[in-house]
């Protein structure tokens, strides 16, 4: 059974940071790529960082996470991270994320961001 869990939403207040989690199992994690997007209230869900099977190629779609947002892998653990730094409240969204290779694409439940004073 193919799993994507994601963890470490929360509260934080801005400026502050978190590291989401997004633990895979049930297929060959280490021959996926992995996006994390984000869907905030009302809006679509849009793209937030990209790494590729092996962590050597990463990518960050837009300028308001870039120099904030770092996405890392453990392929032995089976899980893809995102760091996220210097949070601000337009980062409240539903963090997911996703694996693709070829045609295979899977989702995780999504973890909440909130950020709040």
């Amino acid at each position: 059974q193919v799993q994507l869990v994601e963890s470490g939403g929360g509260l934080v207040q801005p400026g502050g940071s978190l590291r989401l989690s997004c633990a895979a199992s049930g297929f060959t994690f280490s021959n996926y790529a992995i996006q994390w997007y984000r869907q905030a209230p009302g809006k679509e869900r849009e793209l937030v960082a990209a790494t590729s099977s092996g962590g050597s190629t990463t990518n960050y779609a837009d300028a308001a996470v870039k120099g904030r947002v770092t996405i890392s892998r453990d392929n032995a653990k089976n899980t893809v991270y995102l760091q996220i730094n210097s949070l601000k409240p337009e980062d409240t969204a539903v963090y997911y994320c996703n694996a693709r290779r070829g045609t295979n694409k899977y989702w995780g439940q999504g973890t909440q961001v909130t950020v709040s004073s």
